[in-house]
């Protein structure tokens, strides 16, 4: 049975460095509450899996985005790999060329080296790398959401065309919905992390990202874990299981 990489980008509701920072502790904390993966960190347990699992909040530093503001689409809402707004809009901090420069080499880059390292030690071990990219989503879309549509399923994959092999996506589809759940795929979210390295160019390298609706397992706006939390971990689980074996 294979071991998976598993992502884990955005669990964490530390922030290290508070330095542009113009808004009030409240503030940042309801935001944290509002756009933390919650508990994926659990949902995604694994003894056995190599997890990487970013230690720093998504408002302080987003490493799911890309580095350069060109080529991130979120940047125009001032939530590019470093937060500048809320997703209301309002101000959340004041980024100087400097302070992006020291969190991206004390903070993202130390991330995405770790991330690269887990993908090329299974390359060496075994050939092949799997990466489960391991996300939640709000049940209603955030303001500044890509996709505003409020019909949202219970799960979501995303896929790559180079690196998810059709296989995967239907043995996903299949899983979900043999369990009794919706499952959107590419949406409401789409695509699923490579590191650059090999991105569009080692098909060894496969990956395919799992959003889990927070209805299932939050009581949403806090977080509380609802009735259904054991149960959501179990079909998380299953599903990891399931991808071993593919």
């Amino acid at each position: 049975m294979k071991k998976l990489v598993l992502h884990i980008p955005h669990s964490s509701t530390e922030i290290p460095l508070l330095d542009g920072y113009v808004s009030s502790h409240d503030e940042i904390q309801q935001e944290i509450i509002k756009l933390t993966d919650w508990y994926t960190d659990d949902l995604f347990d694994s003894q056995v899996d190599d997890r990487i699992v970013t230690p720093f909040s998504r408002i302080f530093c987003d490493v799911e985005r890309f580095a350069d503001d060109e080529l991130e689409v979120m940047s125009k809402f001032g939530m590019g790999v470093l937060y500048e707004k809320f997703d209301n809009g309002n101000q959340l901090r004041v980024v100087t060329p400097e302070l992006k420069s020291d969190v991206l080499n004390d903070y993202y880059w130390v991330h995405h080296n770790k991330f690269l390292d887990a993908v090329k030690t299974s390359l060496e071990q075994t050939k092949s790398c799997l990466i489960l990219d391991c996300h939640s989503f709000p049940s209603s879309p955030l303001t500044r959401a890509l996709v505003q549509d409020e019909i949202r399923p219970d799960f979501n994959i995303g896929t790559d065309s180079y690196h998810t092999p059709k296989h995967i996506i239907d043995e996903s589809i299949n899983y979900f919905e043999t369990n009794g759940y919706t499952l959107g795929v590419d949406t409401p979210y789409s695509s699923s992390i490579v590191p650059m390295e090999y991105y569009q160019k080692d098909p060894r390298v496969t990956s395919i990202m799992l959003e889990v609706n927070r209805r299932l397992y939050l009581k949403e706006n806090t977080n509380e874990k609802s009735e259904n939390y054991n149960k959501t971990k179990e079909i998380v689980q299953g599903y990891i299981k399931l991808l071993k074996l593919l």
